[in-house]
């Protein structure tokens, strides 16, 4: 299998290569952008495997988590548990000494057959091809713990980047939150103005006071989400406390979807699929070792009797065999078989579970994209202009103060549901650069014309 595999490369390398301001150029993938002049900020303040005080690039992320994600360092120890497995197998049964005395104690025997000690070195002989059954059999179960180290690997990068985004997008929504505060905050205060005035009734002073304390309660919500979000990342390298304050990225660049049915065609480098190979190679060379425990082993024997009352010594030499008349090893071989035929079941289950599993996301991250593209289009500039002429004929007295509240609504229900879609496309993409085991651009990206603020 290939050690450096494909999404590491879609993930961190296109993250790191990437340049120009936030919010201004365009990310070349689904991830945060992350700038060459903040990534050498980065490494001249910090190293790999600490954790920053201040701003937090994805890169930087990605690299905690693959030094210090308590899950991949087990999955790494069982990986080196196989390779000692595998050299275990290598080796010759050892030989074995044994010592046997005879005939002493008993004074009625004499002469040749008196007192003998005899000395005898022993080696059991491997037949059938055991041990290179053995080895190959061990050798596949080694890369087939290098794949599942690959799988979560993967795994643990794709947890990162989402656990990225939901950071990003929290930060997001609590300047989101804040600009809606402030905003409530103006119209309680031009409308205490115009009751003082005595243009309009007491009442709307009173509506805006209690919009203006909701959004208090929302404002605390999204400060305990983005706290919540930032312990759920820190976790990712083994961390529970995170030390980081911010994260810096853009979620507001999307790419052309490529087809489905290209992405189809790239499920070959799936790890979960790309293993199976190595598994059903594995079942066969573990039916190899069975079929090789079915013939019989000989064991070798020469040594030397010493005969005590002529003072003289003989030399033996022999060897055994097991025969193989009832236990052929049937058993065993047919266990390893009936494997086999699962191995190859599993397989067709998989490719039928992540080809529709492919196809789910698929449409989930086309939805986001279409809802992406229509409000960022049509209803939020729809939406800030209908504020705008809200909020301007309320100060004339064309408006009521619903009327500026409902285009409040709608503008940052607007915002924050433009927010909420570019997380959903963003993590669908992320999922599916997971099972495409690659980067998902294929193009380059459209650069967008205005960032919504």
């Amino acid at each position: 299998m290939c050690s450096n595999y494909a999404l590491p490369l879609g993930i961190a390398l296109s993250v790191i290569l990437t340049t120009g301001p936030v919010g201004a150029d365009p990310i070349d993938r689904k991830i945060p952008r992350v700038h060459l002049e903040d990534q050498s900020r980065a490494d001249r303040t910090s190293s790999p495997s600490e954790e920053p005080t201040g701003t937090l690039l994805l890169a930087q992320a990605l690299a905690l988590a693959l030094t210090q994600n308590p899950d991949l360092a087990s999955f790494s120890w069982e990986t080196r548990a196989q390779e000692a497995a595998a050299l275990q197998a290598s080796f010759f049964p050892n030989p074995t000494f044994g010592a046997n005395a005879a005939n002493f104690g008993n004074r009625v025997i004499k002469g040749f057959d008196g007192d003998v000690v005899t000395l005898e070195l022993s080696q059991l002989i491997e037949l059938g091809g055991k041990r290179a059954a053995r080895m190959e059999a061990a050798a596949l179960t080694k890369e087939l713990a290098d794949w599942d180290y690959e799988t979560k690997r993967v795994d643990v990068l794709t947890q990162v980047s989402q656990a990225f985004i939901e950071v990003l997008t929290a930060q997001q929504h609590l300047t989101l939150t804040k600009q809606i505060q402030e905003l409530a905050n103006q119209m309680m205060v031009t409308t205490s103005a115009r009751v003082q005035a005595g243009k309009v009734s007491p009442v709307e002073e009173t509506k805006a006071k209690v919009v203006f304390a909701s959004i208090q309660f929302e404002l605390l919500r999204a400060e305990k989400e983005l706290e919540a979000a930032r312990k759920r990342l820190a976790a990712t390298w083994g961390n529970t406390e995170p030390r980081f304050e911010t994260v810096k990225g853009d979620l507001d660049t999307v790419i052309s979807l490529p087809s489905l049915e290209s992405l189809l065609r790239r499920l070959d480098k799936n790890p979960d699929l790309a293993r199976w190979v190595t598994e059903i190679t594995q079942r066969e060379a573990l039916i190899s070792v069975e079929k090789s425990k079915a013939v019989p082993d000989v064991t070798a024997t020469v040594g030397a009797s010493k005969y005590l009352m002529p003072n003289d010594y003989a030399l033996v030499v022999g060897f055994s065999m097991p025969l193989p008349v009832f236990d052929r090893n049937q058993g065993g071989i047919s266990e390893a078989e009936h494997r086999l035929t699962r191995a190859e079941e599993d397989h067709r289950s998989s490719e039928v579970r992540i080809t529709t599993l492919l196809n789910t996301i698929y449409q989930k991250l086309s939805t986001a994209h279409a809802e992406v593209a229509a409000l960022r289009q049509d209803i939020l500039p729809g939406a800030q202009s209908a504020y705008d002429a809200a909020r301007e004929g309320y100060r004339l007295g064309k408006f009521g103060f619903l009327d500026v509240l409902d285009a409040q609504r709608t503008l940052f229900g607007a915002k924050n549901q433009y927010l909420l879609a570019l997380s959903d496309y963003h993590k669908s993409a992320v999922e599916l650069e997971r099972l495409i085991g690659g980067s998902l651009d294929e193009t380059p990206p459209y650069r967008k014309q205005e960032t919504v603020q």
